[in-house]
């Protein structure tokens, strides 16, 4: 017996579609007026319902049910409620284990009420590793907006085993899962003092230090900053030219997967050509993302939304680029940028135009690189252990919910 996350299953294990499984349903499309005779309920929406089976329901809306609707799309404990569309959510799938009475649920919403037989928890980590698995989003419509509509649903293949084996399944992920997202929460809790260690230790250095020179960045640079491509030509790894986008500014390292772009496009931007030990800044969206750039990137060029800093003297590069994550920085930047309507972008004449004060002691900017390249090891460190953290809890939810693994071997 073959299916979307496994080539067999233990013995007594059956298999059949969502629907031998549970009830699906569709919400409601929003209603902002009373059409007569209406109440005012809350409801469930796409955005109560977070990755990992979370539910976050501290921010409700109201909207209008007619009393027979609201009968209808209730809210129970053990029900499956599933979003249905949107690029960041479709698909995501949590346990009601609360009574919500009251609520009923938008169109955005597809609620599974599990029938006799079937525990509403073994369906939502079934789901929960379907989707981490990409099956969700292969058999969503995906023209324009991904939509796993209730039919979709109701089709999708599923397990269907033992009730007593379902609850075993279950009563171990909910026990299994809590360790590793609290073990995730401590490390994103380790990440946040983290960064807040790296803010005190910039501002030290760039914000109260009586003993550094000021001067206009523009002053520093040794021509004036360029924009990198604004229409990339994707082309296969091996046949193109690495390609910095924002994104890529977080974690600089060559076992990172990076997009490439066509060899005779990156020279016609040769001004953004990286030779190494450039500042590379995102100059659109959120500010203060920058890197410098490895020798081992040479060769490559960026996207729009990077700009490529070339200073005078070498030796400033790595000031710059840790100047550009402290107040200073951040204040001016949200000066020159606080008219756009749309989305932030920081022009090469204002950054010229910014004030900075430079450590002058060689000894203090020496230890002030070796500090937070210490800081900065150690956010990436933690990330990585974050990743791998989840992807464990991905593999586990799987192996289980298809009976890789024996439950009640496992206390």
């Amino acid at each position: 017996m073959t299916g979307p996350l496994w080539e067999s299953l233990p013995d007594g294990w059956q298999t059949g579609q969502v629907k031998h499984a549970a009830t699906v349903t569709l919400g409601k499309m929003l209603q902002s007026k009373d059409s007569g005779g209406d109440v005012r309920a809350p409801y469930m929406r796409a955005a109560n319902v977070q990755p990992d089976g979370a539910l976050a329901l501290d921010d409700v809306n109201e909207m209008w049910f007619g009393e027979a609707e609201l009968e209808q799309l209730n809210i129970r404990v053990g029900d499956v409620v599933v979003v249905e569309g949107g690029q960041g959510g479709f698909g995501r799938a949590a346990y009601v284990d609360e009574e919500l009475l009251g609520w009923g649920f938008q169109n955005s919403i597809n609620r599974l009420r599990p029938i006799s037989g079937y525990d509403g928890r073994f369906i939502a980590f079934y789901l929960i590793a379907l989707r981490a698995s990409g099956f969700i989003r292969a058999c969503s419509n995906v023209v324009s907006m991904p939509h796993l509509t209730a039919e979709k649903l109701a089709r999708i293949p599923i397990p269907l085993a033992p009730l007593e084996e379902q609850r075993a399944i279950a009563d171990y992920l909910d026990r299994e899962t809590a360790r590793i997202d609290t073990l995730i929460e401590e490390q994103q809790r380790l990440i946040e003092m983290l960064r807040e260690r790296r803010a005190a230790v910039l501002s030290a250095a760039f914000d109260t230090d009586p003993s550094t020179e000021a001067t206009k960045v523009g002053r520093m640079l040794a021509a004036r900053p360029s924009y990198g491509v604004l229409v990339p030509r994707y082309v296969e790894e091996a046949e193109g030219v690495p390609f910095v986008r924002v994104g890529d500014l977080l974690n600089l390292t060559p076992e990172r997967p990076m997009l490439a772009i066509a060899p005779e496009q990156s020279d016609e931007y040769s001004r953004t050509k990286i030779v190494g030990g450039e500042v590379l800044l995102g100059v659109v969206g959120k500010m203060g993302q920058a890197a410098l750039a490895p020798r081992w990137l040479a060769g490559a060029n960026v996207a729009r939304a990077v700009a490529v800093l070339r200073c005078k003297d070498p030796a400033i590069a790595p000031l710059l680029c840790a100047w550009i994550g402290s107040n200073k920085f951040l204040y001016q930047a949200e000066l020159a940028t606080s008219g756009d309507s749309i989305q932030p972008t920081l022009g090469m004449k204002d950054l010229a135009r910014f004030d900075i004060n430079l450590p002058t002691d060689p000894n203090a900017a020496a230890d002030l690189i070796s500090r937070l390249a210490k800081i900065d090891t150690l956010i990436i460190e933690t990330e990585r252990f974050i990743e791998l953290a989840r992807e464990r809890r991905a593999a586990l939810i799987t192996a289980a919910v298809t009976g890789q693994i024996d439950v009640r071997e496992m206390v």
